[in-house]
């Protein structure tokens, strides 16, 4: 079933399947799953690469090095929005409420931006 989620009191959605308020989907829901990524090609938020496949009806693009600059992480704990650029040297922390991410997103990380 594919559920967007607007999350209280912030207007921004996230797409996806079985979205819950901690940005956590069908696909990845471990406790350290909770960023969801705007995406290039879009500028909507998955919570996931594969929401995005199964809803979007486009390809993704990845974000290159010039705009790691843009607002395009959030963080299902706080519901704070963060850059590329500091989503990739927080060291797995979110830099306002200290939750922690999922280190194995890494694996991921060229799905999403230029490497």
């Amino acid at each position: 079933m594919n559920t967007d989620r607007q999350i209280a009191s912030v207007p921004i959605t996230i797409h996806g399947r079985d979205v819950n308020e901690r940005t956590q989907c069908a696909h990845y829901h471990s406790e350290r799953d909770i960023i969801a990524i705007r995406h290039k090609c879009c500028g909507e938020f998955y919570a996931c690469i594969h929401c995005h496949n199964e809803a979007a009806g486009h390809p993704a693009q990845v974000w290159p090095i010039t705009e790691f600059h843009t607002e395009a992480i959030y963080c299902g704990s706080c519901h704070q929005t963060l850059p590329i650029a500091s989503y990739l040297s927080c060291l797995n922390t979110c830099p306002h409420c200290q939750a922690a991410f999922n280190p194995g997103c890494a694996n991921h990380y060229h799905l999403y931006f230029e490497q």
